[in-house]
């Protein structure tokens, strides 16, 4: 088992970069396919008008496959300039292909998704709108397979150092369940508990790291005090202090809404993470 099929929703900008260059990390560490396809968005008529200004129906369109070209040429000058070779049919190691007919639409994500390893995206940033999160959680709740954002600056490295942000949830026992691959290739693993942090009843850390050691995997136990922090702040610090190069997260442990409304481990990590996270739902 191995993460051997990557999938990188593209968008035309520069904040792309940091999201290519993960995937390719990790490809690179799994010896993977990273396959490409254009995010576009999903806009009706009477939004066009008022959005845009009056805007024509055409001319955004017209637009739109514009931006899809330049997300294309984004994504194949970077593979080319890194040597990663285009995808046959027989290719069975580092590989690259794109894919010509996505739909539009944020909901596409969590639809194709389905068939690959493992769904790249940028993280949250200051140029994101509502329609990047929608994007995002399309993938979380619908593909039935893990997010890994990738942070605002490109990572060096990747899953060698690894911070499991545990609290006993079911999100997060899919995260590590579905991180396996990475975590049986990891030099370091830390599993953190956040006293007085969110969680729900469940398994202690002992217990994870004694099923993670009877999968062959080692890990130490660690714990940190909120101090005055939330949840998320903790976890990040803890990952920085340790100098992990991955985080795996259990996302939306308490509801999407309420997390909105007031907060949480799961949205403070979308906005702030300074170093690659694998989230699953």
């Amino acid at each position: 088992m191995s993460m051997k099929t990557i999938l990188v929703p593209m968008e035309s900008h520069d904040a792309m970069q940091s999201a290519l260059e993960t995937a390719l990390l990790l490809g690179r560490r799994c010896d993977s396919y990273i396959e490409g396809f254009a995010l576009r968005w999903t806009i009706n008529e009477f939004m066009v008008g008022d959005a845009m200004g009056g805007v024509p129906l055409e001319t955004y369109r017209e637009d739109n496959a514009e931006e899809a070209k330049k997300a294309k040429q984004i994504f194949e000058t970077f593979m080319q300039q890194h040597d990663v070779p285009r995808a046959t049919e027989t290719t069975e190691t580092l590989s690259f292909g794109w894919l010509d007919d996505a739909s539009e639409g944020e909901n596409f994500i969590g639809s194709y998704g389905r068939v690959f390893d493992v769904i790249v995206m940028k993280r949250r940033d200051a140029h994101s709108g509502p329609m990047h999160d929608r994007a995002i959680e399309s993938g979380l709740f619908e593909s039935g397979r893990p997010i890994l954002l990738s942070p605002p600056s490109p990572p060096r490295q990747i899953a060698t150092n690894v911070l499991i942000a545990w609290n006993c949830s079911t999100e997060q026992a899919r995260a590590i369940a579905l991180a396996m691959p990475l975590l049986q290739k990891a030099d370091r693993i830390t599993v953190l508990t956040v006293t007085g942090g969110t969680g729900v009843p469940g398994p202690s850390a002992e217990q994870l790291i004694r099923y993670l050691r009877r999968n062959g995997i080692v890990a130490n136990p660690m714990k940190a005090e909120l101090d005055g922090r939330n949840t998320g702040e903790a976890i990040l610090a803890t990952a920085q202090s340790l100098g992990c190069d991955l985080l795996i997260k259990g996302a939306y442990t308490q509801s999407r809404l309420r997390q909105w409304i007031f907060g949480g481990a799961t949205q403070h990590v979308l906005s702030n993470a300074a170093l690659p996270v694998l989230l699953a739902n």
